[in-house]
């Protein structure tokens, strides 16, 4: 059990996803036409895709670098929160319309509802809907999920509306959480929850592991369902780095002193802190520019 004093924020938000890109039109026109977002913010060669003014994705040019094996460490998939149904919906229609064949399943995850795509460099994407967190159900200290059949054809009936259609680019979407290919959970854990300090929310047959911040369902996870046995990444395509954003810079302080504490190497700026995970994915954490001007 992590101590109190040794968990990250109830205020924890996820940030924006990097991912090294090969071909930045064929990638950018995905993120675009496919996923309904926009370029918010250009730097470095590279975009910052999102809704709004919020940037979720961030594509950065890396030419030469190859496509992980299935069984690498790294990104399983970046999930995209909607804040109703309608809203995903629309999402769902244009993504499998644009490219019926990145469509890689669905399921009713009993706290969520969830779609699943692969984007054109294999990086896995979920769009989903959480149902209100009253409608969870928690059992000995673990939120209960599952992965229930859910009918694309028919969820699109049901709550694809015109209107969700027509203002799908206005419509809100954040990183609700960011799920990693590990090697074993046992480090995982380790690491992500004695070391970093989320709580473990969920677990599966020593397979999978989801955490969180505040009692949300999982703001990350692990699995092993392709990679056991991975060793740390190579530099590859795919996942750049994952941002954890927290409300202040005391929480950023105290995390840098945890991860010293444990032998973490961590680069610090002094307004976010960089290190790796034991597969060598690189988690910036940052203060929440949002929270912190409340």
């Amino acid at each position: 059990m992590t101590a109190q004093n040794d968990l990250l924020s109830a205020d924890l938000t996820m940030g924006t996803v990097m991912l090294k890109v090969g071909d930045m039109t064929m990638m950018s026109n995905y993120y675009q036409k496919a996923l309904g977002l926009d370029i918010v913010a250009e730097a470095d060669g590279g975009q910052y895709l999102g809704r709004g003014s919020t940037p979720l994705v961030h594509l950065q040019p890396a030419g030469g670098l190859h496509i992980p094996g299935r069984g690498e460490a790294g990104l399983f998939h970046t999930a995209l929160l909607f804040n109703d149904q309608a809203s995903l919906a629309a999402t769902v229609a244009t993504a499998a319309q644009y490219s019926p064949q990145a469509f890689a399943g669905s399921a009713d995850h009993l706290v969520s509802e969830a779609f699943y795509f692969t984007d054109p460099e294999g990086n896995g994407i979920e769009l989903y809907w959480d149902r209100p967190r009253d409608a969870w159900s928690w059992k000995n200290g673990e939120v209960e999920m599952a992965s229930l059949a859910l009918s694309p054809q028919h969820y699109l009936q049901q709550h694809l509306t015109e209107e969700s259609v027509v203002g799908q680019r206005q419509s809100a979407a954040d990183i609700g959480h960011v799920h990693l290919q590990v090697g074993d959970i046992k480090t995982a854990e380790q690491f992500y929850v004695n070391t970093l300090g989320f709580e473990k929310t969920s677990g599966f047959h020593g397979q999978a592991l989801f955490v969180s911040a505040g009692g949300y369902h999982h703001h990350m996870a692990m699995n092993v369902w392709n990679s056991s046995g991975a060793g740390p990444r190579k530099d590859t395509l795919g996942l750049g780095e994952v941002l954890i954003q927290l409300p202040g810079k005391d929480d950023v302080g105290s995390l840098h002193e945890r991860l010293t504490h444990h032998n973490i190497a961590v680069a610090n700026t002094g307004a976010e802190i960089t290190f790796n995970d034991p597969w060598n994915n690189r988690i910036r954490v940052s203060v929440d520019s949002v929270q912190s001007a409340k």
